[in-house]
């Protein structure tokens, strides 16, 4: 509620990184808004500007900083009249260094950790008010909640996305008072758990993420329904480990119990699963994602390498047997199912015949789509302290990345030429006038294709709008899109 003493001001929210950062995003503008702000899509037309920041690799950092001085470039321009007042950085680049970026970057009118969410509205008005913000001194989130998962109670600390607030009573209609949809996209992403208590020595993300914490079934069910009444037809379940889901509630099977359900919710026509831990996908699992009605069969595997002396070196298991039995499975149920995963190479200690094992395996794995990084050393990481004779330079770590990078390319171009002739359900996601004339252009994804990374289908053939589902054939490819004829 506003009062003359306290002005309604614009706010643009700008994310980056992952979808996990989206719903956070959209958490905090639902918290903005109800906090009496009005949301506005361009940060030039904002008095407020609020950067959803990643700290994930160097390149997602630099490009933080990057957006971060475009949006206080609008402030300081006499182009858009004088109307920003204010730009705040949020978000795991913010909560991973707090005062030490405040310094960095004076640009920046404040650096607000994950602590700063549940009074995101008090604190910005301050902030535009002129009161100056003192920025946190980052700490091991991990060390906020007991070790055992089943000790954990995360209702007296901040965790993004799994804070309900107001809508912790299971109220559908609460959710509109903590989460304000930032698009009218015909999926969201719908957070299942946040944080991660594995130990991989390649990333820090639980150290500023935290210790891994459920969502109550309820919770998740419900702003399903929410998401479902905004016009979603697609949920997209994100954690930093889905397989972890349940664990700290007693339960490790409730993501199989809680999938069928979602499916379920009136007005949702597909459910899709993000991150799988290969070493904790378990059969039972992989038969209900594969075989749910209404449950996308997608698997999302996190491989990260295929030589299981890398992997041990990363803190992770796996090897390529184990990796192409659990395809086996996975594609004896579900033959047409969609797999993508991500490899980093050049780890410390990575021999050339550790790299012919992960190529070997990915042209037997026959996956959808592959990510690929070249490592580089992470801040308050184990693997940035490795010996230095472990350490590829990196001209080798680039070489070793353009190698692999090609041969995904071509793999998945592969496969993607595979599934011609298949027959693919495709949520359209957008309708444009053709390039040459009055011709409409339709696109979406088929259901091995999760949202914005895995390729998309266009359509021939029909004319449909945002949010259809359309079923046709697939009839050619271009990369890993394909091209398919409705029916």
């Amino acid at each position: 509620m506003t009062t003359d003493t306290q002005p309604l001001l614009s706010v643009a929210m700008v994310t980056l990184g992952c979808t996990r950062n989206e719903v956070d995003s959209e958490e905090l503008a639902g918290r903005l808004q109800a906090g009496g702000f009005r949301l506005v899509a361009d940060p030039a037309e904002a008095d407020t500007v609020v950067v959803n920041t990643c700290g994930f690799v160097e390149q997602a950092k630099k490009d933080s900083v990057d957006t971060l001085l475009e949006a206080a470039d609008l402030k300081a321009s006499a182009d858009n009249g004088g109307k920003a007042q204010a730009v705040v950085a949020v978000g795991c680049m913010a909560e991973r260094y707090g005062k030490e970026l405040a310094d960095s970057l004076p640009e920046a009118d404040a650096v607000l950790g994950f602590d700063d969410y549940p009074d995101i509205a008090a604190k910005l008005r301050a902030i535009v008010g002129g009161e100056t913000h003192h920025a946190h001194t980052p700490q091991d989130r991990r060390l906020l909640l007991p070790i055992s998962p089943v000790e954990r109670d995360a209702s007296a600390i901040s965790v993004p996305g799994v804070s309900t607030g107001s809508a912790g009573g299971g109220e559908v209609a609460a959710f509109s008072e903590v989460r304000a949809r930032l698009d009218d996209a015909p999926w969201a992403p719908l957070k299942l758990a946040s944080g991660c208590d594995r130990r991989c020595t390649f990333c820090a993300i639980p150290t500023f993420r935290g210790s891994f914490v459920s969502r109550r079934p309820s919770d998740v069910l419900h702003e399903a329904q929410w998401l479902a009444q905004q016009g979603v037809k697609e949920l997209f379940l994100v954690s930093e480990n889905s397989t972890s889901y349940g664990k700290d509630l007693g339960d490790l099977r409730l993501l199989e119990t809680l999938l069928p359900e979602l499916a379920a919710v009136d007005g949702i026509e597909r459910v899709r699963v993000s991150y799988l831990q290969p070493a904790e996908t378990r059969p039972g699992l992989i038969e209900r994602i594969a075989t749910t009605p209404g449950v996308a069969p997608y698997f999302d595997l996190s491989f990260q390498h295929a030589s299981n002396a890398v992997l041990r070196r990363m803190k992770r298991f796996g090897d390529p047997d184990s990796f192409l039995g659990l395809l086996d499975q996975v594609r004896a149920l579900a033959p047409e199912a969609g797999v993508r995963s991500n490899v980093i190479v050049g780890f410390p200690g990575e021999t050339e015949a550790d790299l012919e094992i992960l190529c070997d395996f990915l042209v037997a794995a026959r996956l959808d789509v592959t990510g690929v990084f070249g490592y580089s050393d992470e801040d308050g990481t184990e693997a940035a302290g490795f010996d230095a004779a472990l350490k590829l330079d990196e001209d080798e770590v680039r070489a070793r990345f353009e190698h692999v990078q090609g041969l995904v390319e071509e793999l998945n171009a592969q496969r993607a030429e595979e599934r011609i002739g298949e027959y693919v359900d495709v949520l359209v996601e957008s309708v444009s006038d053709g390039p040459d004339g009055p011709d409409v252009t339709v696109v979406g994804r088929a259901a091995h294709q999760g949202p914005e990374v895995d390729g998309t289908t266009s359509l021939l053939g029909r004319d449909a709008q945002v949010g259809d589902l359309v079923r046709a054939e697939v009839v050619a490819t271009d990369g890993v899109d394909l091209i398919a004829k409705a029916i």
